[in-house]
């Protein structure tokens, strides 16, 4: 929870982040911070980039 909270607070002083054009743009931006957060050992960060991918994934939905 520790790492969840310095993230919070490193990326509030930082400049206001572009918005995706899409969600590939998304989906991509997400995946990366995954990564990111898996390499440093942020298991609860990762954990809640995991929830938001799933969110951002497109639903496909038969006839």
């Amino acid at each position: 929870m520790l790492s969840l909270q310095l993230s919070r607070a490193l990326a509030q002083g930082r400049a206001a982040p572009e918005l995706p054009e899409n969600r590939t743009a998304l989906l991509v931006m997400l995946l990366r911070k995954r990564a990111a957060a898996h390499n440093a050992g942020a298991h609860d960060l990762e954990a809640l980039l995991r929830d938001q991918i799933r969110w951002a994934l497109p639903i496909e939905r038969e006839c």
